[in-house]
């Protein structure tokens, strides 16, 4: 899988019409319009037997998003073997079987809700795994490869750039983004991509995670748990994201538009080989949400 093929292994598909509808309404002025806002429809993931969490989500790559969620909440183990994934789309159900038997009874009882949108949810041991995560020392990233990627990221069609209202992840591959997921809330994205990495032993140490998002506490401890040395984002960072990146020695890149970021900590990752002479800034007409200078992405 080398750089210089610039094809998406999974890219948006905004042309989908069960991702999104087209809604009446008025506009300012009183005028009659019509727009298009994004579907969003509950998911209820089982584990073998056992109900483990009702998630909100537009509905695309269920068995991705259900692989990754149980992985990143370490409810599935490197040796685990996945005998099957189910998914009803009319009762809104997936149901995930393990060959292992399985049981979190106690772990469900240690819930804690995080900033994520559409009410993210993280369990409390997760960080005595976040803890024990070595991430490689030897990953780098370019800021030619940088300025690439958040230049071909942000024209790529999206359902966020067709409704809005959305959240982008995409994993990366020195110059070249691999695979990009979209949810409502950006745990869901991200969950996607960590079900696609595991179910495909991809691995992570070379590997970079871009966002849309906020550089939040949960962000950084899903990217730490999927190994995955760097993460950047157009968004902005809240304190505790910060000061977990640094305690796992995550690379952590935000307010990443045209040729401007901030990196906040593993800056010794960052290969600094563009001519910043020669990279534009961000185009008016490509700006997303949050991409004023003062602003972040929710």
């Amino acid at each position: 899988m080398g750089v210089s093929d610039k094809t998406y292994l999974i890219a948006p598909e905004p042309e989908d019409e069960r991702l999104s509808e087209a809604v009446s309404g008025i506009d300012q002025s009183g005028k009659a319009v019509e727009t298009r806002v994004v579907a969003e429809r509950p998911l209820t993931l089982f584990l073998n037997g056992q109900e483990i969490v009702t998630m909100m989500t537009i509905g695309d790559h269920p068995d991705l998003l259900a692989a990754g969620y149980l992985r990143n909440q370490g409810m599935l183990a490197d040796d685990d073997v996945i005998t099957g994934i189910e998914h009803d789309a009319e009762l809104d159900v997936v149901v995930v079987r393990t060959e292992r038997q399985t049981d979190f009874e106690e772990k469900l009882k240690k819930k804690v809700r995080t900033s994520g949108c559409a009410q993210g949810t993280m369990f409390g041991d997760v960080m005595a795994s976040f803890e024990a995560v070595e991430l490689s020392k030897t990953a780098t990233i370019r800021t030619t490869w940088l300025y690439e990627l958040t230049k071909r990221i942000n024209l790529t069609p999206s359902l966020y750039l067709t409704a809005g209202a959305i959240h982008g992840c995409v994993l990366c591959e020195g110059d070249r983004p691999l695979v990009y997921m979209e949810d409502v809330g950006r745990h869901n994205a991200v969950d996607k991509i960590a079900g696609w990495m595991w179910l495909n032993r991809v691995p992570a140490a070379d590997k970079i995670f871009y966002t849309t998002g906020r550089l939040t506490s949960e962000m950084v401890i899903k990217t730490v748990m999927m190994e995955v040395p760097i993460l950047v984002s157009r968004s902005g960072f809240t304190a505790w994201g910060v000061e977990l990146a640094r305690q796992a020695g995550l690379t952590l890149i935000g307010r990443a538009r045209g040729k401007r970021f901030v990196a906040l900590s593993g800056a010794e990752r960052i290969v600094f080989d563009a001519d910043l002479a020669a990279v534009d800034e961000e185009a008016p007409a490509h700006r997303r949400k949050g991409a004023l200078p003062d602003q972040d992405v929710a």
